[in-house]
């Protein structure tokens, strides 16, 4: 199971998918937090020896070698904090049978040790063919029609990872983070007046096809850290926002349109919502960009589409 977002070939995205870039020392990171993998798995009586390194952003993501097992260990304190949602967002899905990657049990999760979070999911054997946009309008459409979890999930507050990025940001002129903050308050400006035409409720909140797996049974959603309430347009951004900043498919992008019933191009508000991700696109691997001059080269040039107002640039991906 990849959790936390698939690599989808040309349509990955460092930063969606939580990977490592281009250009850094996997042997390093891996040894670096081989022992906090240790230490979490010890937490559970696992066996961390010969686990694999997935990804490494805001997560590290661990394939385990003695266990059917993949440990997400969060690495950003906006991740850490919302592990305890992400626990109750999976049990929120299993409960109402939605393909979605599932926990382990047997232990309480979030796993706590020291000041490391972790949760431990059944790995998701990527056997089947690729998910395409018809299957995940159709997995959105089902949570879409869930009814809300007892445990009320939080508000979209869609701007809040981007600033929290731009605090952590040390890798970039502050002039860079200077025009980053202001294209923030305008678009939450822009944010404040928009009109919905779809009813607000749960919401996945990063859904694109990274986020799907290709399962035994057919693809099942994963990464829950963006799940909460909002607005169901802003869930069909992603997919659009794709199709014209990195050359998804149009074929993939009009069955995805197609099988949701709307086409998110089309709506009036699309626009600030492009503008909301297109900053998430660009801010995301800001913890990446030290000694890593692919994703450094990457980032200036999306920082450049949108000090020019360029929408018709094509982004490739960080990594």
């Amino acid at each position: 199971m990849r959790t936390g977002g698939a690599q989808a070939g040309p349509m990955a995205d460092g930063h969606g998918a939580g990977g490592h870039g281009a250009g850094t020392d996997e042997r390093q990171v891996r040894d670096e937090l081989m022992p906090v993998l240790a230490l979490v798995c010890a937490e559970v009586g696992m066996d961390h020896a010969g686990a694999t390194l997935l990804r490494y952003i805001r997560n590290a993501v661990f394939r385990l070698a003695a266990h059917p097992v993949v440990v997400r260990i969060a690495l950003a304190p906006t991740v850490r904090d919302r592990a305890p949602k992400v626990v109750a967002v999976a049990r929120w899905l299993a409960s109402h049978d939605v393909p979605a990657v599932r926990l382990l049990d047997g232990f309480e999760q979030p796993v706590l040790a020291g000041e490391h979070v972790a949760t431990f999911w059944h790995d998701v054997p990527e056997v089947g063919p690729p998910p395409t946009g018809g299957d995940l309008a159709g997995l959105l459409r089902r949570v879409h029609e869930l009814p809300a979890p007892a445990d009320p999930l939080p508000a979209w507050q869609p701007m809040t990872t981007v600033r929290a990025a731009l605090a952590e940001a040390t890798a970039i002129p502050l002039a860079d983070l200077d025009f980053l903050q202001h294209r923030c308050d305008a678009v939450e400006a822009s944010l404040a007046g928009l009109s919905y035409e779809l009813p607000a409720g749960p919401i996945h909140g990063d859904a694109w096809l990274g986020n799907l797996l290709a399962g035994p049974d057919g693809p099942v959603l994963c990464d829950f850290d963006s799940t909460c309430t909002g607005p169901r347009e802003w869930d069909l951004t992603p997919m659009a926002v794709g199709r014209l900043r990195q050359g998804f498919a149009p074929q993939v992008y009009a069955d995805f349109a197609a099988g949701y019933g709307y086409d998110i191009i089309r709506w009036t508000g699309f626009d600030v919502l492009r503008q909301v991700r297109e900053l998430k696109r660009v801010t995301g691997p800001l913890r990446i960009l030290d000694g890593n001059a692919v994703a450094r080269a990457e980032f200036a040039h999306r920082l450049r589409t949108l000090r020019t107002d360029d929408h018709e640039a094509r982004w490739l991906p960080y990594r």
